[in-house]
């Protein structure tokens, strides 16, 4: 009897139980690591009480993953966490070369760095969530906003519905009420082209071939960004932790 061919999860799986069988640290992955390859109702990948003798969870930096500075930085999360980051450069450089204040050029920096670096889903409210502490108001609420903004046009200001969403969402797809509702409070919004202008700004369709350097930003981040002291997720703030979750992404508890 021929074996089937193993699925892309339970090769992951394979591969990941050998590396911490090499690590000497058993890698217990979150729910939503694995929720949609299995059933986040169903038993637990590693259940309490069920590490085999003389094993540990891994409960600190992962050994994997570029290790990240005691005191960490934007620039940092970038450069280890976050990438490749072409998509946001590159809308942040479009922002630039447009006349755009610091402001918006930093929006546009930062607007995908959830889905860059965390999490796709709901990116714009995670990306704001995560960045609010250390940017003006504003900033984080047109990195929120741009989350429903996007799926509508602006015929005024020459936003048009992205042809790139018909390509991956297909050409009947139809936002969610709960981002139609937000939409209709954003755009009445007295910060609304501040989040409209990440959108006319938003690179769809990136070019692979054209780099541009974080380097160029470094002046408008130390401007604009508020750098803790104590490093991005050591300064006690209300997204901390999310900033912990980034660097430590395994860490058992």
């Amino acid at each position: 009897m021929v074996n089937a061919t193993p699925t892309a999860a339970e090769r992951l799986d394979a591969a990941e139980a050998q590396m911490s069988d090499e690590l000497d640290r058993v890698i217990a992955r979150s729910v939503l690591y694995t929720s949609g390859e299995r059933d986040p109702s169903g038993p637990m990948e590693l259940p309490f009480g069920s590490l085999p003798p003389g094993k540990y969870v891994l409960q600190g930096a992962d050994p994997r993953l570029k290790k990240m500075p005691a005191k960490p930085t934007l620039l940092d999360f970038f450069k280890y966490r976050i990438g490749p980051a072409n998509h946001l450069l590159q809308s942040a450089k479009h922002a630039l070369r447009g006349g755009h204040p610091e402001h918006v050029v930093l929006a546009c920096l930062l607007h995908d760095i959830a889905v860059m670096g965390f999490i796709r889903s709901d990116h714009g409210y995670w990306g704001a969530q995560l960045l609010e502490p250390y940017v003006t108001e504003e900033v984080s609420w047109a990195i929120r906003a741009h989350q429903s903004l996007r799926f509508f046009p602006d015929e005024s200001v020459g936003y048009s519905y992205p042809e790139h969403y018909i390509k991956i969402f297909g050409p009947n797809y139809q936002p969610e009420p709960y981002i139609v509702a937000e939409y209709e409070r954003y755009r009445k919004h007295k910060w609304y082209m501040t989040a409209r202008l990440i959108c006319l700004n938003d690179i769809y369709s990136f070019d692979p071939n054209v780099i541009v350097a974080l380097d160029e930003f470094e002046d408008i981040i130390g401007r604009n960004f508020r750098q803790p002291e104590e490093g991005l997720g050591f300064d006690a703030t209300p997204s901390s932790h999310m900033w912990r979750t980034i660097m430590w992404p395994t860490r058992f508890l």
